[in-house]
């Protein structure tokens, strides 16, 4: 019995449960949401602990051994990403006190959180393919009532675009496990694991594999079909865009590398060649998307496209080296893009817009909400000694000692246009002169007790984001690690279909 496995699953559903129960009594669902989030935190760490002790964590639901029963999971990979959704919730959680409006917690705001946070680490642990469908729809669900909570008309449009496109990445993900199951005969995707190897013709279980990509690509949104991201993350109340920044594309690129490195690892040159085209269209368009831009989120969000295809990359090149900066640039990337976010709603409910041409002298007037950007934007572009710097340049030594010199300069050239959209948000927002006519403000001027409580995750992200620079070997070993359990697929299945290795 390991308890730390499904607890951080356990944990949001009950908080979640508890804030319906208080649902007359903001108070009270907004220390659910501090307690119910910073034990998820501390839970994701002891499971963190356990893996790294014992390898894989493993749970088996109602006391049915795998292949038979539910399973839950935590290999390293799996309880990095849960370490980060504790991060994050509690993060966004504490940022939520002073930015949610009593309307949004009426209307449920912090129930959705918990239930979407349970979707999240639901998807990260679980050893079934079914339930990985399951938790997505927990996860969609949870997140499209968080992305019209407010009703406005842009959240409205923004919505409609998000839910089809991932209803549609639905279909195909559903239609693909049935597929799946009709070949095999299992939905545990250990057992998956070692019976699509003993399969002849790998024809059929190519043709399933593309469905699987196009499915998780949609939900990573990455290139063609990631216009849904951009029209819908700039619409909802910061909060809730920093959450959906942070965690909800990366389940897209965690169930990526899951099955493309645990079951469909058959056919590399044909598979991952398809991801390695989709990696570098998909840094591309989100680059010269976010270059193009002049609002605070839909710069961001754009960006947010563009680094998905930082991480494809290193599941697309498939080599020791490339897992290990792909793992990296996971780590980094939901830190700094949460932190963006948040800052950007900051300089909203400072000066009342979003709109860059409209924005500046926010440095003159809070320098330490200046520096507090830098932090995150140099690490996002790539500058050193921050996290961003060492993600890259291990995905960048990893694709020249691969031979691919395309991916290679398209990897340097977003670098440098990433750069751009950051110098450009820092030139509009906080060095340049506060323009004559300010926008009136659309909130209620800001407090500076409720300034300090947002600043608070924005410093603790920030300090992550250096932390992670300045001791870059350590996440480098933690990440090389989890990069050689990817590469031994049958380690994960010994583990979980009770075997000796």
């Amino acid at each position: 019995m390991n308890p730390e496995v499904a607890l951080p699953i356990l944990i949001p559903l009950a908080a979640g449960a508890l804030s319906m129960a208080f649902w007359r009594s903001r108070m009270m669902q907004r220390l659910i949401g501090i307690a119910g989030t910073a034990a998820l935190l501390a839970t994701s760490i002891w499971l963190f602990a356990s893996v790294q002790s014992q390898g894989y964590v493993i749970m088996n639901a109602g006391g049915w051994a795998a292949p038979f029963g539910i399973t839950l999971v935590a290999d390293l990979l799996s309880a990095i990403m849960v370490v980060l959704t504790g991060i994050i919730g509690f993060a966004v959680a504490v940022y939520s006190l002073p930015t949610i409006g009593r309307g949004h917690e009426t209307f449920g705001y912090y129930p959705l959180m918990h239930l979407l946070l349970a979707g999240v680490a639901g998807a990260f642990l679980t050893g079934d393919i079914f339930n990985l469908y399951v938790w997505f729809e927990v996860m969609l669900l949870a997140s499209f009532a968080l992305l019209i909570l407010g009703g406005e008309r842009a959240q409205m449009e923004g919505a409609i675009k998000y839910v089809t496109l991932n209803l549609l990445s639905s279909v195909i993900f559903l239609s693909a496990v049935g597929l799946l199951y009709g070949l095999l005969g299992t939905l545990n995707m250990a057992d998956i694991a070692r019976r699509v190897a003993l399969v002849e013709d790998n024809t059929l279980i190519d043709v399933v594999a593309v469905m699987f990509m196009i499915s998780f690509g949609i939900k990573a949104a990455a290139f063609p079909l990631f216009f849904w991201l951009p029209a819908a993350y700039h619409t909802p109340p910061v909060a809730v865009s920093a959450l959906f920044a942070g965690l909800l594309t990366k389940v897209g690129v965690y169930a990526l590398f899951r099955v493309f490195t645990l079951i469909f690892n058959q056919s590399v040159d044909y598979t991952h060649e398809i991801l390695l085209w989709g990696a570098g269209l998909t840094m591309l368009t989100g680059v010269l998307g976010a270059a193009a831009q002049f609002e605070f989120r839909r710069i961001l969000s754009f960006h947010i496209v563009s680094q998905i295809g930082y991480m494809l990359m290193g599941l697309a090149l498939f080599t020791p080296l490339a897992l290990i900066g792909g793992v990296f640039y996971i780590l980094h990337h939901i830190i700094v893009k949460t932190n963006l976010f948040l800052i950007s709603g900051v300089v909203y409910r400072l000066k009342g817009t979003h709109d860059l041409k409209q924005l500046g002298g926010v440095y003159k007037a809070w320098p330490l909400l200046g520096v507090l950007f830098l932090i995150p934007a140099l690490s996002l572009a790539g500058v050193p000694p921050l996290s961003g710097f060492f993600a890259k340049f291990v995905l960048i030594r990893a694709s020249i000692e691969a031979g691919h010199v395309g991916i290679t300069v398209i990897a340097l050239l977003v670098g440098l246009l990433t750069l751009y959209s950051m110098t450009k948000i820092w030139a509009e927002v906080f060095w340049k002169k506060s323009p004559d006519e300010a926008p009136s403000l659309k909130v209620a001027p800001l407090s500076q007790r409720h300034l300090w409580l947002m600043l608070l995750p924005v410093v603790g992200l920030a300090g992550c984001t250096v932390f992670i620079g300045l001791n870059g070997q350590l996440l480098y070993d933690v990440a090389e690690a989890s990069a050689a359990q990817l590469l031994n697929p049958q380690a994960y299945i010994d583990a979980v279909l009770g075997e000796q290795p």
